[in-house]
């Protein structure tokens, strides 16, 4: 039977990376593809979460009877984000450096980077202040969606590229690419579009523009139910990946709606990672 969208498998996703959770070895051993150079055997310490993300808060909560100081930093985009146990920081480090200042003078020994598959930027200055604090550094990665038989997916390297894409693709669409990426589509006159975020949306934004705010996970059935009532003919998604807003691709399956998928950006090279939980605490604990 084929894999739902949004359920994990062995198979390269859009980005053509595969899925960590099938390839040999753990975070932390010498056999891990893509590792760089040696991790060594980290013991308990003090673990820095870049979060944001669901596999952020379970980690923390994971950690939270573990012999660790655990620290979550949140970008702060989120008005009133679900705060994980342990302590919690908001805001930006200053690039590579700022954050490697912040990692040394709190005696920082772990980094875990769990930053949304499109917070490219903070990756990259998650591999620059390991190298410069001499940390080891682990990505905690949901596997990104791949199609299955009856979707009908468009795939696009950028917002800018999607906008350009959407005009052949329906009139009517459901746009949950977030609220920061929104003057990507201001051009577009001709298209109505149904957003769906956290908070309200600010700046530049389409003329045609209904703001749905909601925080997932979402239902199938609230799917179906919503591409209906808003008669949605095409949906623009990022590859997010994880489960708790696949749902809307199975409705638009079902439906027989396209669906114009943002490709994940490029992550730094050499950095391990994994997707599952339970293995970074074993890269932890030194296994």
């Amino acid at each position: 039977m084929p894999a739902e969208p949004g359920a994990p498998t062995g198979r390269p996703g859009p980005t053509g990376r595969p899925d960590p959770a099938e390839q040999p070895g753990l975070p932390g051993q010498s056999g891990l593809p893509g590792q760089s150079r040696p991790l060594g055997r980290p013991g308990p310490g003090h673990v820095l979460i870049l979060g944001g993300t669901t596999e952020a808060r379970l980690l923390a909560e994971a950690l939270e009877p573990a012999p660790y100081r655990v620290t979550t930093s949140l970008a702060g985009r989120v008005a009133r984000p679900v705060l994980p146990p342990g302590e919690t920081r908001v805001g930006g480090f200053g690039g590579p450096a700022g954050l490697a200042d912040w990692i040394r003078a709190r005696g920082v020994t772990h980094l875990v980077d769990a930053t949304h598959p499109f917070a490219e930027r903070m990756s990259f200055n998650a591999a620059g202040a390991a190298a410069l604090s001499g940390i080891p550094l682990l990505a905690l990665r949901r596997p990104g969606w791949t199609p299955g038989p009856g979707d009908a997916w468009t795939f696009a390297g950028s917002l800018a590229e999607a906008a350009a894409l959407l005009p052949g693709l329906g009139a009517r669409a459901f746009l949950t690419t977030g609220r920061m990426g929104l003057h990507s589509f201001a051009p577009l006159d001709d298209t109505w579009f149904l957003v769906r975020s956290v908070d309200p949306p600010q700046g530049p934004r389409p003329a045609h523009l209904e703001v749905l705010l909601a925080r997932g996970p979402f239902g199938l059935d609230d799917e179906r139910e919503l591409l209906a009532r808003h008669r949605i003919d095409v949906v623009v998604t990022k590859d997010s990946g994880g489960s708790a807003t696949a749902p809307k691709l199975t409705a638009a399956r079902e439906a027989g709606i396209p669906v114009l998928v943002v490709r994940r950006p490029p992550v730094p090279e050499g950095v391990p990672e994994t997707s599952a939980v339970p293995e970074v605490l074993a890269w932890l604990a030194g296994a």
